[in-house]
């Protein structure tokens, strides 16, 4: 097994642990974490794509597009924590608007 092949399989892992992360999870903030671990996989894997050849160089373009995503999901990261924090102030609550438990606290107030 080389080391780009271990690298994808570890991204893909990553992904699936990801998508797991997104379903399964009750709150934002593990979705957002969830959504992150997808990222993470995908960078991975992509960069593991970018070594063709053991013996030649990487290319550098593969590299550039991920430092570019990385960059693009800090902010994208930063923007969904925001909105999170303004619907905790705003609702008392973390959980999503659709959420089964907030129409049942909703209706309680």
């Amino acid at each position: 097994m080389t080391a780009p092949m271990l690298y994808g399989l570890c991204g893909a892992a990553l992904v699936g642990i990801g998508l797991y992360g997104l379903v399964a999870g009750a709150g934002l903030l593990r979705r957002i974490l969830g959504f992150n671990v997808v990222g993470s996989g995908v960078f991975l894997y992509f960069g593991s794509l970018a070594a063709r050849h053991p013996t030649l160089a990487v290319d550098p373009v593969p590299q550039a597009m991920i430092i570019t995503g990385i960059v693009v999901a800090l902010a994208g990261t930063a923007l969904a924590v925001a909105l999170a924090i303004r619907l905790h102030e705003e609702t008392a609550t973390t959980r999503p608007p659709g959420d089964a438990e907030n129409r049942d606290a909703r209706d309680l107030r």
